[in-house]
């Protein structure tokens, strides 16, 4: 019968069985209650608690459709009611007719359990016994009569509803009935409880079963505090730091037993671990049960249709995450309903449905969860962001024309901006999105906006699983070990000394490496952090270590790269909390504290993600990290006051810089002397017949460029930037070297193929003897 029970158990909807579970253990507090109570009818506050227990089942209940029992439990709460405000005091006689509603209330849930219904037991009896103690009328000596003759006045629609045909009212007139349920009051309440209920004598086999039942769903769980599971959750977290103590010191140990006994000891922690973060978890679907309400009440507050579409409901995140997305989460949801989604008769005029979609999607990916808020609204008009910005003096008109789409759309996260043309409960007081943003970057979380004009939004935010313990990357840099999560971690690379030299080199000042047709930008931490780095420059290999801020990568500079290791997050201290470079501590094997780097900090502090929209808006700072597949990598370069071309990256081999008494002659060809040979220069600006204007430099900037098997350095007037572009070529002024033109960072800009230039110069060189 048990395996029966769990198998109809385990077909109900899981909001079914989260009330069967809560129902269960608030009855078994009320018969408690209810004994004490009696003992001192005064205790109002033990009577409140009473009181919301039973509204809370009355209430969930009807919500379910479970109408029978929401029928009993209405008239409890009546009577309950009367006794919180004063009305009645409670006497042995209402003590037994509410400790039988609790007995009904607890078989109806049996049923529910077993069969998914409340049954058909009406319970007529206690229904009008529960009112008569409403009405004061109830003694000692239970007398059904006068209950039915008081009933059409003082409470005419609650009995009416459980009476399933006009036989049954007619049968509880005849005083006759009432000598089943007498009870005098000495009569101890158990022995009313079994004899009260004269009409469910029929159906007493029917509920046995039930009854016995009950542990079936109520005994599967246990409910515990929250403050239990972080307390326990903190003695795991001291357990992990204790078994890495104890690896560190028995690694390479002798002792066969000991290092068994470790390996076990490892195993049973790892395995409790994970077994305690699990109890933590907590579908997403817990904080989106609210959001159909939020969104039917803001749409038809603003006159719009929108549904509500939710997809990965099931997705599961540490408690303290959950928590902590909620807010930004609703204000998200608010803002696609007020600002996505477009007025009905707007739609319908660009040809879309009334009715917008608004779809919250969840999903798990590499150690994250991400949560998606999409609408299918008007989308994001970058030209409308690009007035206000510089209507509100956020950015300047300068700025505004070097910002790229993306750069655009994000500009909703800036304090104090707002698109909205007057202010409302809803929106438009300039605050939200960048406090959306702050709270989500604050659990170690990032967020985005892709937009399409006239097609929607769509926000992704990305958040870890969980901020207990996580695995991480220890590295050293001027004799600290530091400790980097490995979800922003991307790869590690280690240029040896004669590589480093060949593949990092300097744009515009900011150091970068050339890896895999891309220039990484790279940031050294000692600089970062402040610190004299433990190696000499030039001597021995370089360590970087690529991480993800914010969609661009970059490469980190350490000294050295220790190993991967499971750390316990442990908060900062007031005093150093303001760091952004820092997101936490940790105590590692050795029982020394390690920070946690916050690779969205280092980011900003090595200026690879600027913090605001600055003056370097669209500098080599801004962009050289954001690579995108299907775009153009170009090196920008300026010759003269105001000349500007571009050169495909791939095209480039090296940056150099050169002083200009290092110039020499071969014949009538200026060379330098390059890696142990002679390089010939070419000034891109003659070449290409551009005034170069004053070229007092002491310094020459050199591009260096290689065809037909020979090198040759291409001298141009600075190096601006290096950016990505979906290039679109005007042929207008297209010869020789110079592809096309094309707007770049908001300016008119010749696009130059270099090979055609090198080997002219070369060939050049071949002919007269210069070179072989």
């Amino acid at each position: 019968m048990a395996q029966d029970l769990g198998e109809s158990q385990g077909q109900l909807p899981e909001e079914v069985n989260e009330f069967l579970v809560e129902s269960h253990e608030n009855l078994d507090r009320l018969d408690r209650d209810l004994v004490a109570l009696e003992a001192d009818p005064m205790d109002k506050e033990r009577l409140s608690s009473i009181f919301r227990t039973i509204h809370t089942i009355k209430g969930t209940c009807g919500f379910l459709g479970f109408q029978k029992l929401e029928s009993v439990t209405h008239v409890g709460e009546n009577l309950l009611s009367k006794l919180r405000d004063g009305e009645l005091i409670l006497n042995p006689a209402i003590t037994d007719a509410l400790l039988a509603m609790v007995d009904a209330v607890r078989e109806m849930l049996a049923r529910i359990e077993s069969t998914a219904s409340d049954g058909e037991v009406t319970y007529p009896e206690l229904i009008a016994r529960l009112t008569e103690a409403a009405a004061g009328s109830l003694s000692g000596t239970v007398a059904v009569a006068p209950v039915l003759a008081a009933a059409p006045a003082d409470e005419p629609t609650k009995v009416e509803p459980v009476v399933d045909n006009p036989s049954q009212s007619e049968a509880l007139a005849p005083p006759v009935v009432a000598p089943p349920v007498v009870a005098p009051p000495v009569v101890a309440p158990p022995v009313v409880a079994t004899s009260d209920l004269a009409s469910k004598v029929a159906a007493a086999d029917a509920a046995k079963e039930p009854i016995e039942a009950k542990s079936v769903i109520s005994d599967s769980s246990v409910r515990v505090d929250v403050g239990l599971l972080d307390r326990l959750m903190n003695l795991v977290g001291e357990l992990v730091l204790a078994r890495n103590q104890i690896l560190q010191h028995t690694a390479g140990e002798a002792n066969s037993a000991l290092v068994a006994t470790t390996q076990r000891l490892n195993l049973i922690t790892s395995e409790l671990q994970e077994g305690v973060m699990k109890t933590r978890m907590q579908p997403i679907g817990t904080i989106w049960s609210k959001f159909p309400r939020v969104v039917r009440d803001l749409s038809q507050s603003l006159s719009k249709h929108v549904r509500l579409e939710l997809e990965g409901k099931e997705t599961e995140l540490d408690r303290t995450i959950i928590e902590a997305i909620k807010d930004p989460l609703t204000h998200l949801v608010r803002n696609s309903v007020d600002h996505g989604i477009e007025m009905p008769e707007i739609r319908s005029a660009n040809s879309k449905p009334d009715e917008g979609i608004l779809t919250l999607s969840a999903y798990h990916e590499g150690g994250y969860v991400n949560i998606e808020v999409i609408d299918d609204g008007a989308g994001i008009d970058p030209l409308k962001l690009k007035a206000k910005a510089i209507e509100k003096g956020l950015i300047t008109v300068e700025q505004a024309s070097k910002m790229s789409d993306r750069e655009v759309q994000h500009l909703i996260f800036m304090p104090g901006f707002s698109t909205a043309e007057k202010v409302t409960n809803v929106s438009g007081r300039g605050v939200g999105m960048d406090v959306v943003k702050t709270n989500i970057e604050r659990i170690g979380g990032s967020i985005e906006v892709n937009s399409e004009l006239g097609k929607g939004s769509t926000f992704k935010i990305r958040i870890p699983l969980t901020l207990a313990i996580i695995p991480a990357l220890i590295i050293k840099s001027a004799g600290e070990r530091f400790a980097i999560p490995q979800v922003s971690l991307v790869e590690l690379v280690r240029l040896e000394a004669e590589q480093a030299k060949v593949d990092i080199d300097a744009v515009d000042g900011a150091p970068v490496c050339r890896l895999r047709g891309h220039l990484l930008p790279l940031v050294k931490l000692s600089e970062v952090l402040k610190l004299e780095s433990e190696l000499v420059e030039d001597e021995g290999a370089t360590n970087i270590v690529v991480l993800q801020a914010d969609h661009r990568q970059f490469g980190l500079v350490v000294d050295h790269v220790v190993d991967t290791e499971e750390i316990v997050v442990k908060p900062l201290g007031k005093q150093i909390k303001s760091v952004n470079t820092f997101a936490g501590a940790t105590i590692m094997g050795d029982g020394r504290v390690a920070l946690i780097l916050d690779v969205m900090g280092v980011a900003k502090a090595g200026h690879v993600v600027s913090e605001s929209l600055d003056s370097r808006s669209g500098s080599v700072s801004e962009s050289r990290g954001d690579y995108v597949a299907d775009k153009e990598a170009l090196l920008l370069l300026g010759l003269g006051h105001s000349a500007r071309v571009a050169v495909p990256l791939a095209s480039v081999d090296r940056l150099e810089e050169f002083e200009t008494d290092s110039l020499e002659w071969a014949g009538s060809q200026p060379v330098v002397q390059y890696r142990n040979g002679i390089m010939p220069l070419l000034w891109l600006a003659s070449a290409l017949g551009v005034d170069a204007g004053d070229a007092s430099d002491s310094k020459l900037q050199v591009v260096v460029h290689s065809s037909l098997g020979r090198s040759v350095g291409i001298v141009v007037g600075s190096i601006l930037d290096i950016t990505e572009e979906q290039v679109t070529l005007d042929p207008y002024g297209s010869r020789d070297a110079i592809r096309g033109s094309a707007v770049i960072q908001g300016k008119v800009t010749d696009v130059v193929d270099l090979t055609p230039l090198v080997e002219a110069v070369v060939g050049e060189l071949v002919g007269v003897g210069v070179i072989e």
